[in-house]
């Protein structure tokens, strides 16, 4: 699994093991019951967590009772009937092609790492990509010359994604003009295309900080982040008419179920489609 989600399960078995010190000291990991778990479920409830977080605080525990239980360091899974919260299916936060112009407009070309600015936005909007494949996007694996990325996900799981011409442009420019100038490149870090300054392969953190900076200067209120510009990237494409399957690969979502979030249409194109293709609209 990623460094990412290896982090997050840790994570998950440290708040149990905080919580099961805290409250039944005396019980071992291995004889947690479900009535420790239910107590624990209470326990980050009142901490005010996210109901998708709980959720999946809840997923990582259970995949390592689950691992105990193969390992047979426990007889049976007390994690079995334990009930998770409900998730609620909320739509994804959208810019409009307005609100992204106005983005790129908010950029300081004057400054080399507007240009770099410039192109992420660009690769991310063309590409959908996670933050995590923005930034581990390697130079060796951009084809210009026919318009295509090739894309490490979730998993080590590749994809080839198309790029768009804008973005394909503003690559060359920062890579031919701005990246090939830099003093020094870190060792390790020679493929990597978006550097910061100081020749370092860009964190996570500081593509949301470009973004929340650009957003203020923009006058933009929406809470934009990188995962922003691919929900815009696949409903842009889904509302235009693009083939729901040809979404999931590009985005590299394991099942269909998963890009269908992305079918939600505004009123207006749903009343659009019933006038046109309905025999009794109207009548």
């Amino acid at each position: 699994m990623s460094d990412n989600t290896v982090e997050a399960y840790l994570h998950d078995v440290a708040l149990l093991s905080e919580f099961m010190h805290a409250s039944y000291e005396s019980v071992k990991i291995t004889d947690v019951e479900l009535k420790h778990l239910q107590a624990f479920v209470m326990h980050i409830n009142d901490f005010d967590f996210a109901v998708g977080t709980q959720a999946r605080v809840l997923s990582g525990i259970k995949s390592f009772f689950r691992f105990l239980l193969l390992e047979e360091l426990v007889s049976k899974d007390p994690t079995a009937l334990l009930e998770a919260p409900k998730l609620k299916r909320t739509l994804p936060s959208v810019l409009s092609i307005e609100e992204i112009d106005l983005l790129v407009a908010a950029i300081d070309h004057s400054k080399p790492e507007g240009q770099r600015n410039r192109a992420m936005i660009e690769t991310m909007y063309s590409c959908g990509l996670r933050v995590s494949e923005l930034v581990n996007l390697a130079i060796s694996n951009i084809y210009l010359d026919i318009g295509f990325a090739r894309v490490i996900g979730k998993g080590n799981k590749e994809r080839l994604v198309p790029m768009g011409a804008t973005a394909a442009a503003q690559i060359k420019m920062y890579r031919d003009h701005i990246r090939n100038r830099l003093p020094v490149i870190k060792k390790g870090d020679e493929d990597v295309l978006f550097l910061n300054r100081r020749g370092g392969k860009l964190s996570r953190v500081m593509v949301f900080m470009i973004l929340k900076d650009l957003a203020e200067k923009a006058g933009l209120k929406k809470n934009i982040h990188p995962h922003t510009f691919r929900h815009s990237f696949a409903t842009h494409l889904v509302e235009a008419g693009a083939d729901l399957r040809a979404v999931q690969e590009m985005l590299g979502h394991k099942s269909i179920t998963t890009t269908e979030i992305y079918t939600h249409l505004d009123r207006g194109y749903l009343r659009q489609t019933l006038e046109k293709y309905h025999p009794r609209y109207g009548k």
